[in-house]
Formats: structure tokens, sequence, C-alpha cells
């Protein structure tokens, strides 16, 4: 009983998460008059909707739980990261329509790409740190783009058009089984998350910290600190993995913008708004970049790539450790935010 009793307690706040986001539709369609039964059969309208960005929302925060903990846990900064999301998604599309690969050897063909990559990433991890792996890192990842781009895998990847058609299993189809695939994401980034605060207070996540503090002090302790960091990389990289083969999954385009530099700054957006290194602040982060992005898109158009840069740069002046960090902080960077606001004024004045 105490066993369970601790597990409600540490897990409390991502289980009452798991509650609100299951209950959500059923919420969201008594205001719409619709009945439980019409969600579970995917016919309510703005629920369908909701579910779906849900959806969107739930995949970007397994990405950025996976970039936490080689970034905010580790100290690993990559700049290839979208790498392991996109080859995943690829593979996902190209097993499905071109190969015709049941489902199940999908996955295991994902998850294997998955730990291969990792692996190829850790071959530089014993020569090369800081800002040479970060460039290290993404040229690995521009590699992986040119290929994609390449108008000789056209029959593949769909070169810059994107690969179309990709057939989903009709147990998991987005468009006729909307609300399984939005509570199988939700598990996915549920049990996730409770497998890396495990990992983060196990004895191998407290040397990744350790690495990311100081690694020369963590290697003068005894430990083998390549090796630890091919484990965050190997479980970064699954995680990135199961992320991009839900996208291909649900988008009707795989397209080759998520192989892109820009696509891991998304990634690195989201945990710097939820803050750095807390995991939870990954999920939280998600959830503000999906929901604004979508709000001034939807209200302003064009201008909302503006007004959403300049958010972040006021976002990053003023909350330095993120909506998570700064709530445990209890304190707003106001008059550093402040200072640091003017004296770039006054540069360029």
């Amino acid at each position: 009983m105490t066993t369970n009793s601790n597990f409600f307690t540490r897990n409390r706040g991502i289980l009452i998460f798991f509650v609100v986001m299951l209950l959500a539709p059923f919420v969201i369609g008594l205001f719409e008059g619709s009945s439980p039964a019409t969600i579970l059969a995917n016919e309510g309208s703005v629920s369908k909707f909701l579910e779906g960005l849900g959806i969107e929302i739930f995949i970007l925060a397994l990405f950025a739980l996976s970039f936490d903990l080689l970034f905010g846990i580790t100290g690993l900064l990559s700049f290839g990261h979208a790498m392991f999301f996109a080859v995943a998604a690829y593979l996902t599309g190209i097993a499905l329509k071109t190969l015709q690969l049941p489902f199940w050897q999908v996955v295991l063909l994902v998850l294997l790409a998955a730990v291969l990559q990792a692996l190829l990433f850790s071959l530089v991890l014993p020569r090369v740190k800081g800002i040479t792996f970060t460039l290290v890192s993404l040229g690995l990842a521009s590699v992986f783009h040119i290929i994609v781009m390449s108008s000789d895998m056209i029959n593949l990847t769909g070169a810059d058009v994107g690969l179309q058609g990709v057939p989903t299993p009709a147990f998991i189809n987005p468009a006729s089984e909307r609300f399984r695939f939005y509570i199988i994401a939700l598990v996915l980034l549920v049990a996730t998350y409770m497998l890396y605060r495990r990992f983060v207070t196990s004895p191998t996540g407290r040397v990744c910290i350790a690495i990311r503090e100081n690694e020369g002090r963590a290697r003068m302790l005894g430990y083998n600190t390549t090796t630890f960091k091919v484990v965050a990389m190997i479980i970064s990289s699954i995680t990135a993995a199961l992320a991009g083969m839900l996208h291909a999954l649900y988008q009707p385009i795989i397209s080759p913008a998520v192989a892109d530099l820009g696509h891991t700054v998304t990634g690195l957006l989201i945990v710097l708004i939820g803050g750095v290194g807390t995991l939870s602040g990954a999920i939280v982060g998600a959830f503000a970049l999906r929901i604004l992005d979508f709000s001034l898109r939807r209200f302003m158009g064009e201008s909302a790539s503006f007004i959403t840069g300049a958010i972040y740069v006021i976002f990053v002046l003023f909350v330095p450790y993120g909506i998570i960090g700064t709530l445990r902080l209890k304190k707003l960077a106001t008059k550093p935010g402040l200072k640091e606001l003017f004296s770039r004024f006054r540069g360029k004045a």
C-alpha cells in the first residue's frame, strides 16, 4: 500500500495531466451537444478538431522530451536532433507505402534505426564536445536533409514535395479512429515522461547530470562519461523516433522540413519556454508553443511569425528559466531583462 501511495505521490502531476487530457474530449463534447458515444465514434466536430490539436502537441512534447534529456539533463547540445525524428518519419512512410510491411515490423525497424543513429552520433562523442559536437551533429543531419531533398530519391522520399499517400493502419487511422490515436499518443507521452523521471533519479541519470555540470570532475571520479552519454543518446533517439513515427501516421504529407535545422530549433524553443532540464517543461512548452502559433496564425495571418519571434525574445529576456523553472524559483528576471533590453536599444542608437 505504501509503495502505491509513494508512486501516486511522486507522479501526481503527470497523472492529473493524464486524467484531464483523457476527459477533455468528453467535456468539450458536452458543450457542443455530443454524447460520449459520439466522441468514441469520432463524430464530434469541435472535439475531433481539438483531439487533432492535442495529438500534434503530444508529438511535439515527445520530441522536446528527447531533446531535453540530451541538452537539459546531459548537457549535449545537438543541432542534428531532427534527424532522429525525420529518419523515423520517412522510414515509417517508406515501410508502409513502398515496402508494405506489417505495422509491428515497421515499429521494430524504426526502433532499430533509432539505435543505429544514436550509435552513429556517439562515434564522435569521445573525440569532440561542446560547440564542436553541436556542429558535427548539424553536419550529419544536413547530409540526411540533402539526401531527402535529392531528386534521385524522389520515388522514395518525394524530394522537396514530401512523401505523400502513406497508408495508415486501420486501427490507428486518424481520419476514422482519431480518438484512439489521441489516447495512444497521450499514453505514450505520459509513459515516456514517467520513464524519464525514473531515469533522471537513477544512478545513471545522476551521472548524466554530473556530466552536464562538470564532465572533467565526473571523469576524475572514475566514471566513463562517454558510456553514459551514449546511453542518454540512445534513449533520446528512441523517443524522438517514436515521435517521428506518430508524425508520419498522423500527417498526410511527410515534409522535408522535419529534417531541417528549423525542426531542431523548434524542439529547443519548446525546452527553453518550458524550462531546460525540468522534463515537465517540455510538455508545458509544447502546449504553449503550439497554441500560441495556432492562435496567432488564425488571427494575425502572415504577421504571426514576426509577433511570435518578438514574444520569444521577450520570453528569453524576462523568463530565462522557462515556465516551470520560474515557477520553482518563484521569481521573474525583470530587472536583468529590462537592463538587457535597454542596453540593446542604446547599442542600436
